[in-house]
């Protein structure tokens, strides 16, 4: 049975980023051992960004915002709960902790500091309103191809600034015709323009199994000026993204990066969601893709003196729940992505407009 991608059911509904209908909950790498030098606060903010709340704890306690570990940034136009550690000397600095948009839930010991990327994922609850019967079951349905397939791994706009355009400050830092001393800052928005690179190269992968879900492969190859042959065996994949000769594949949620011998064998490995492909973040002392999938990455790769990455370009979508409040006409939705994914990626999924 063909697979059709759910870009074209157009679903409205509203989404307020607010701690109301919006929030994020860190799941941590491991479980905290109950004793060291280290004390790790599970912390509750809403409208302001980690940095603000980390600023807020450091000048409480008396100590450098470096000093305390944290895992990830999260959204400041949510409810977010995440861990952060700090030195125990400071225990008893804690307990006068008062913070009308921050409390500390929980504290226990752990023997070292919280570093970037030490989390498993994160858990979000979103609340989407004014969704009416008729759209009710066409998310419903949405939803269920969501749990099956997954979804395209996007950087949010939250990387792109309010008017989106972070990326061009970026590259003027990277061309050297825009100069910065702010350190933090200047490596934001290089990140901001390899973040873009990478989106622009999704779009044109996502492009093609679009394509190929309405088209034949010769049909394919000709609309993207592809040569003849490139794509045989490849429509015929089982899943909605379609990988290539070529592209490099990590396996999922985490692991070892190889390169696709076997597409149709790969293929199935990919469709029962053991591994997953990868994109390219640009950048040095990175693998690039090689064969058709290199064609497709080299047309957004670029020289520059930042180090590079490999990114899931298709992500699973897992412990999903729903709720539908027929009375508010409010459709409640709970799931868990890995981390460094956006919870974007999957509401533009359910609005038909993930492309």
């Amino acid at each position: 049975m063909k697979l059709i991608y759910p870009l074209n059911v157009k679903n409205e509904f509203v989404f307020n980023s607010s701690p109301r209908d919006f929030t994020v909950e860190e799941i941590p790498l491991y479980e905290f051992t109950g004793e060291g030098e280290h004390l790790v606060l599970k912390v509750r903010k809403k409208e302001m960004t980690t940095w603000e709340m980390l600023d807020a704890v450091s000048g409480h306690v008396g100590i450098r915002r470096r000093d305390i570990g944290y895992a990830g940034l999260k959204d400041k136009h949510a409810m977010t709960i995440q861990y952060i550690s700090l030195p125990a000397k400071f225990e008893e600095k804690l307990s006068s902790f008062s913070h009308e948009k921050i409390k500390i839930l929980d504290t226990t010991r752990h023997n070292n500091k919280i570093r970037v990327g030490h989390l498993k994922g994160n858990r979000f609850e979103i609340r989407l309103k004014k969704v009416l019967g008729v759209q009710k079951d066409k998310l419903d349905s949405v939803l269920k191809w969501i749990k099956q397939n997954g979804v395209p791994n996007y950087f949010g706009n939250q990387r792109f600034g309010t008017n989106g355009n972070n990326w061009e400050d970026g590259k003027k830092l990277l061309d050297g015709t825009l100069k910065m001393r702010d350190r933090k800052t200047r490596e934001f928005l290089m990140g901001s323009y390899q973040s873009y690179l990478f989106n622009k190269w999704l779009i044109k992968r996502m492009e093609l199994n679009l394509l190929l879900e309405k088209f034949t492969e010769a049909e394919t190859e000709q609309v993207m000026g592809l040569p003849e042959g490139s794509l045989k065996g490849v429509g015929k994949q089982p899943g909605f993204y379609k990988l290539l000769e070529g592209d490099l594949m990590m396996h999922y949620p985490y692991g070892r990066l190889f390169e696709v011998e076997d597409l149709e064998t790969e293929a199935e490995r990919f469709a029962t969601k053991d591994i997953a492909p990868t994109g390219l973040i640009p950048g040095s002392k990175t693998k690039r893709a090689g064969g058709l999938a290199g064609y497709f990455e080299q047309m957004f790769d670029e020289e520059m003196k930042l180090f590079g990455a490999r990114r899931y370009a298709w992500i699973q979508v897992t412990e999903v729940k729903k709720r539908y409040i027929e009375e508010k006409a409010h459709y409640e939705l709970s799931f868990v992505l890995p981390k460094g994914s956006y919870a974007t990626n999957v509401l533009d999924v359910l609005r038909g407009e993930a492309l």
